[in-house]
């Protein structure tokens, strides 16, 4: 059963949220984020991607970045920009996109169910890019960004969120992209206490979207409890940060395929390669967007096919071999592509789904891509029941959208 906790949150005064807030580290590069924050000293992105505080192509990884990050950390503290909340809470952060809105409970998840598998996970994560992540969570002695977890539809818990929703909340700002983001503190103890008390009695949670800040993040709190030789188990680094929404609040958007070339095949003899697994449609030139699972569009030349994937070539009763994405990883890019290895080949690209199938034609339309692939989208209950049987996802296979807003609420480990 899942343990949580209410922290002592550290957030910005109301009047300095939309200066403050920044978007996840890991959705822009350091250029990008120089820009976005140019002649704002508030921005989060001081502490997420400090590297900007030095010249353009200076390594993030150089130690001189890494306590550039706990200066200003620090700095942000002293300056009044991040205050410490007197007591601690659990707060609500509802996030709008395309007028439909979804509400999490921001809370203190428990490094032990992460370790023993209450929080589960449905990716692999790479060791590199966890202790990068390791040296943020060391250096700062606390958690700066959140993840991104779903639970088990809760009623007790979606009476809280409804009940706490209709006060005035706290934060309340569309952010440049057009997302929205709404933040309350739950400063009723009964309500805190519920909770508590309503987690307790889901058996998992479920990481949605950040899965190597969730390892760092209990690796971190794991590696004090060894070094602290009076550990009782109640301590502040025996939680992380999280962000966690009812399932049924969620819906993950397609994460499409660009391929540079045909593996040596004409157009023609590409498409005949397709009618071997799928039936294949022509649909012009009109962007097609794919109707149903097993079903996929293709871009190639100018022209948009639907292929359908043809029975006995998936396992609907696998919870791996159902799945879109392993169907055209299997029989597109890895016996018509020659694509094997989706993590590492250079010869493939990924595009989220936000930004729509437009940006895959362009890409095969400028002549960098020779063929886009568009995906059906993955369920929650999909991922859920891969999650449940112990299985893992083949590389991006999801994609979460809104992200995260950073910035609004921070984890110390003291």
């Amino acid at each position: 059963m899942a343990k949580v906790k209410p922290f002592r949150g550290i957030r910005p005064p109301r009047e300095l949220v939309t200066e403050v807030a920044s978007r996840p580290y890991d959705v822009l590069n350091s250029e990008e984020a120089r820009q976005e924050c140019e002649g704002n000293p508030k921005s989060l992105y001081h502490i997420i991607k400090p590297e900007i505080d030095f010249a353009p192509g200076t390594d993030e990884h150089d130690p001189k970045v890494y306590d550039r990050a706990v200066e200003n950390f620090k700095t942000f503290q002293k300056n009044g920009w991040l205050v410490q909340d007197d007591r601690e809470h659990y707060y609500i952060y509802a996030q709008t996109m395309n007028g439909r809105t979804q509400y999490g409970i921001v809370i203190a998840a428990n490094v032990e169910d992460y370790l023993s598998g209450v929080i589960k996970k449905h990716e692999l994560t790479r060791r590199d890019k966890e202790e990068d992540r390791m040296k943020h969570v060391r250096i700062q002695n606390a958690n700066i960004e959140p993840v991104f977890f779903a639970f088990p539809d809760n009623a007790a818990l979606q009476e809280i969120i409804d009940r706490v929703t209709a006060e005035q909340p706290e934060y309340n700002f569309v952010a440049p992209d057009g997302f929205g983001h709404t933040f309350w503190v739950i400063n009723d103890q009964q309500l805190i206490n519920r909770v508590t008390t309503e987690f307790a009695k889901i058996p998992y949670l479920y990481i949605a979207d950040g899965h190597h800040r969730t390892a760092a993040a209990a690796l971190v709190g794991a590696e004090k409890a060894r070094n602290n030789p009076n550990h009782r188990g109640d301590e502040e680094y025996n939680y992380f940060l999280a962000v966690a929404f009812p399932a049924s609040h969620l819906k993950i958007i397609d994460y499409n395929r660009v391929v540079r070339d045909l593996n040596g095949l004409t157009p023609e003899q590409f498409l005949a390669r397709l009618n071997d697994a799928f039936v294949v449609e022509d649909k012009g030139t009109e962007i097609y967007h794919p109707a149903r699972l097993h079903n996929f569009s293709l871009y190639l030349e100018g022209r948009w096919y639907s292929l359908t994937a043809r029975e006995g070539k998936y396992n609907d009763n696998d919870p791996i071999g159902v799945l879109d994405v392993t169907i055209s990883s299997d029989h597109i890019l890895r016996d018509i592509l020659g694509i094997t290895d989706l993590r590492s080949d250079k010869r493939i690209d990924f595009v989220g789904g936000i930004r729509g199938l437009e940006e895959l034609k362009r890409r095969v339309d400028s002549g960098e891509m020779a063929v886009a692939l568009a995906l059906y989208p993955v369920s929650m209950d999909q991922l859920i029941n891969i999650a449940d049987t112990g299985n893992i996802m083949p590389p991006k296979t999801t994609w979460f959208e809104p992200k995260l807003r950073s910035g609004l609420v921070i984890h110390s480990l003291d």
